[in-house]
């Protein structure tokens, strides 16, 4: 019989040592800080695909390791900051956990681990470790690449703009006359 996992409530340690593959799809709405991310409102929420495999490393002369490879991908609409219309930003990652048994170990593994570490619990949520992992794969400045589909105005000014400071007087005119004078 196949082990039944939950996305919110995952038994790393048993996933790991099955070997098992645990995949499938989520609705972004189950994903509120990603959501928040989203341009616009739409009547279909883009789904995240995701993928999790457990490993279990035996180790000579110390415990087992716990590990989690996770992959997924999420085609996001968000507002190009060039022409600020939408665009679809494809977030993917692809990374490797390994789990250590309390925070204490974590801190003095972390400086010298390569892999990321994560403190393993009976009920870990897999949801929050893939929402986090893709709002970190959010562009610092989301755009069109190589070019924007519309033509950008490169002019910040407009014609009332340039009547209104063609008719003001410079103010260091009266400075200049009153260096002059002395």
């Amino acid at each position: 019989m196949k082990n039944a996992y939950s996305i919110d409530r995952l038994d790393v340690r048993a996933l790991a040592r099955a070997g098992d593959v645990f995949e499938g799809e989520v609705s972004l709405s189950q994903c509120e800080r990603l959501l928040s991310e989203m341009a616009g409102a739409s009547e279909t929420l883009p789904l995240i695909h995701w993928r999790a495999q457990g490993e279990w490393r035996e180790r000579t002369g110390g415990a087992g390791q716990c590990w989690l490879h996770v992959t997924a991908r999420l085609e996001l609409p968000l507002v190009c900051q060039r022409c600020l219309g939408p665009v679809t930003v494809p977030l993917e990652f692809d990374r490797s956990f390994r789990f250590v048994a309390d925070e204490a170990t974590a801190e003095r593994e972390d400086e010298e681990a390569e892999e990321d570490l994560l403190v393993i619990s009976p009920q870990f949520n897999l949801l929050e470790l893939i929402e986090d992992e893709l709002l970190m794969d959010l562009p610092l400045v989301p755009r069109h690449e190589p070019d924007c589909p519309v033509e950008i105005p490169l002019s910040a000014q407009d014609e009332d703009f340039d009547a209104a400071t063609a008719q003001r007087p410079n103010p260091f005119a009266s400075l200049a006359q009153l260096k002059r004078k002395h």
